[in-house]
């Protein structure tokens, strides 16, 4: 495809991605991928950070426009053909003209902020009030168009950021299926894993977490419910925030679940990821959640940003996370030992005691909250939405089966379908489990113990193969404890396996993103760890 076409599909609007796989890791793929890394160093924006995108445009060297541009012209080449990343679900016709107003803007000496210019991609569950749409990747909701912004998108256009499009995700945030392929969705295909084609990027926010890794845009936005950001940003590569529960806005978010729900930034280092949360952060008045945040949330997070930061800092070293991997172990005991020498007092080990005992009742409330959240959120939708109700989408799945369920089905539907009331004992009951296990005797009580600042463990192993067959099989992870609490965590490189990420992992208290930033912060900067992908076809064993 010619530049002159792309850009103008964009102009038009289109849809990025067709349904589709591994057909797209072919030989042809492989060898464009190959050609694709080669050409990583002649791309102007390869690696670039915000400040830096920030400094050329003060300086006249790039505009919004042309950054937009750039970052466009990539996605062409690198999502949509060469490699075929299938990141990106849809792209913003009005991306450029965005840009040029922004430029308008800087002109007259007005910059909104460092967000200001800055392209950025969001997931396809995050409601945007333009011409794209928002579908969480299923055909049930192709060609709905939201009626205003979601908070999220609503606090980046106000902060001057380029929305250029939505990212592909594992369908419905992957709460569909026990055997589903992440990053696969009826309407985006498969996401592939841009360090090796036929890895899986994990996901929920799969796209976010591969566009960003793979230079196709500055920052970009997922969510989580348990996992959903910082698996996939530790297995491509990047840096992730898990917010605490409350301090980003849900509104005009598809949900899964009121009380593990979040949005929050990807980025290739924590200074960036830093910037974005500044901007997201804060009350929504249309999320009473987010009012807990009031005189907590920060508008400037890399205030925190220390490479001294990890100095008298007390980390526990929660070790039943470890074990499932020798290679991820002995990343995990280097950057124990970085830690050290950094100035940190490293109590290990340290044990929560709840850690795996609230497994069974964390799906039980997710399955209540779904069907209750989901209800209300499809129940508002106007009538150019196919489906208004679990049930409904139920339907709409069976009669598109050929599309919708070609690899896996829609088990955790119809266990959702099932529950009763948010109101019901059970649900009541199951919850306060919930929150005592991973709170007072989980999190609070592990940190309290021991007068910690963070506890850390490995986010996730290296990147399983992509296989329908059998669907996602995960060698290991320590999301839950933060997601079930409804506590921060924040992800970061900290080393390869023969080429494949692992990522580390903070997490603490509510409310103490500062704390985890300047201690993230401290460890990347010391490691620098972060690497562009290659694109390879497979792992090199070699």
């Amino acid at each position: 495809m010619k530049r002159r076409e792309f850009l103008q599909i964009v102009a038009a609007g289109s849809s990025v991605l067709s349904a589709g796989g591994l057909s797209s890791c072919s030989r042809s793929s492989a060898l464009a991928g190959t050609a694709v890394a080669s050409d990583q160093a002649k791309f102007a924006l390869n690696e670039v950070t915000i400040s830096q995108l920030q400094a050329d445009m003060q300086s006249g060297k790039h505009t919004a426009r042309s950054i937009a541009r750039m970052y466009l012209e990539r996605i062409d080449r690198i999502d949509r053909s060469g490699p075929s990343l299938r990141s990106v679900i849809e792209l913003n016709p009005d991306a450029l003209e965005i840009a040029g107003r922004l430029d308008a803007e800087r002109r007259e000496g007005r910059v909104r902020g460092p967000m200001h210019g800055i392209p950025v991609l969001i997931k396809d569950n995050i409601e945007t009030a333009d011409r794209m749409t928002t579908t969480a990747g299923s055909l049930a909701l192709e060609g709905f168009v939201a009626a205003r912004d979601s908070c999220v998108a609503r606090k980046l256009k106000d902060a001057g950021a380029v929305i250029l499009g939505k990212t592909n995700l594992s369908e419905w945030a992957n709460f569909r299926s026990t055997r589903s392929t992440s990053g696969w969705s009826g309407r985006g295909g498969q996401t592939h894993n841009p360090y090796a084609l036929d890895r899986n990027p994990s996901g929920s926010s799969s796209g976010s977490a591969v566009a960003v890794c793979a230079n196709l845009c500055a920052v970009a936005v997922g969510t989580e419910t348990d996992g959903s950001i910082v698996s996939p940003s530790s297995i491509d590569g990047i840096v992730g925030i898990k917010p605490t529960v409350g301090l980003v806005g849900r509104s005009g978010i598809i949900p899964i679940s009121h009380r593990q729900d979040t949005a929050g930034p990807m980025a290739r280092t924590v200074r960036d990821a830093a910037v974005l949360l500044g901007v997201l952060a804060g009350v929504d008045p249309r999320d009473e959640q987010t009012h807990s945040s009031e005189g907590r949330a920060q508008h400037d997070y890399t205030q925190f940003l220390d490479p001294k930061g990890m100095s008298h800092a007390r980390i526990g070293v929660v070790r039943s996370f470890f074990g499932f991997h020798d290679g991820v172990d002995r990343l995990m005991e280097d950057a124990i030992r970085v830690m050290k020498d950094l100035g940190a007092d490293i109590v290990d080990p340290v044990k929560i005691e709840t850690s795996h005992s609230d497994d069974n009742a964390e799906e039980e409330a997710l399955l209540y909250e779904f069907k209750a959240d989901l209800n209300a959120y499809l129940a508002a939708l106007d009538r150019t939405a196919a489906v208004h109700s679990l049930q409904e989408l139920i339907a709409f799945n069976e009669a598109h089966r050929d599309r919708e369920m070609p690899y896996f089905g829609q088990e955790l539907f119809r266990k959702a379908q099932e529950k009763g009331e948010l109101s019901s004992p059970d649900y009541i009951k199951v919850v306060e489990k919930v929150r005592r296990l991973s709170r007072d005797e989980g999190l609070d009580a592990t940190l309290s113990k021991d007068n910690l600042d963070a506890v850390i463990a490995p986010t996730t192993g290296p990147a399983s193969l992509t296989d329908w067959v059998n669907g996602d099989y995960g060698t290991g992870g320590s999301s839950s404890p933060a997601a079930r609490a409804g506590y921060p965590s924040i992800t970061v490189p900290a080393g390869f396996i023969f080429g494949l990420p692992v990522g580390i992992s903070f997490f603490s208290r509510a409310f103490s993103e500062p704390v985890l930033i300047r201690l993230a912060y401290a460890f990347e900067q010391a490691t620098k760890h972060r690497r562009a992908p290659e694109f390879l076809p497979h792992v090199n064993l070699a």
